[in-house]
């Protein structure tokens, strides 16, 4: 037994650090960086220059500096009309330095993140959007399901593991 001790303590020394190696939260990058990552989920940190609002409700996260011209600036941070409940102001975040998480995507010849979370300030995930084209087809009116999956058809008039005519009578006592 002593001579399994030494072994069991490297173990034990080699597998501790490694949760919390795994628990520690990945650096935010600058926007410089982020426009080389398209298509991944990463953290941006940035100053927020100016927060511009279209006439359309859509609102932009100017994270360029003053001297930049407009069409020199490569990253955008967007906020759609239809997510401006789940977002909320974004006039307090002007003038300060922010952290945002979510994936970088090409917005009309610039590079940039969709913000339509407020918890993506504070590392959390954007808000879930549904696969348009899963749903094609489908109308509230009607009475099946949006999607066909073989779980939700029906076989004998009921679901196929809930189906009585299968089940064999119990013995009398």
């Amino acid at each position: 037994m002593r001579s399994n001790l030494p072994w069991l303590l490297a173990a034990i020394a080699v597998c501790c650090p490694a949760p919390a190696l795994a628990a520690k939260p990945k650096p935010c990058v600058s926007t410089v960086q982020a426009v080389d990552m398209l298509h991944k989920d990463v953290c941006i940190s940035a100053h927020v220059y100016n927060v511009v609002q279209l006439s359309d409700g859509t609102r932009f996260l100017d994270v360029c500096p003053p001297q930049v011209p407009d069409a020199e600036c490569r990253f955008t941070v967007v906020s759609y009309w239809e997510d401006h409940d789940t977002v909320g102001n974004l006039q307090q975040y002007s003038g300060r330095d922010v952290r945002i998480r979510g994936t970088i995507q090409a917005l009309r010849g610039r590079t940039g993140m969709i913000l339509s979370h407020m918890r993506q300030f504070h590392g959390g995930r954007p808000r879930f959007r549904p696969n348009p084209m899963l749903a094609s087809g489908f109308d509230a009116e009607q009475s099946q399901p949006p999607v066909s999956a073989p779980s939700l058809r029906a076989r004998g008039g009921r679901r196929g593991f809930m189906n009585t005519r299968r089940l064999q009578p119990l013995p009398a006592k």
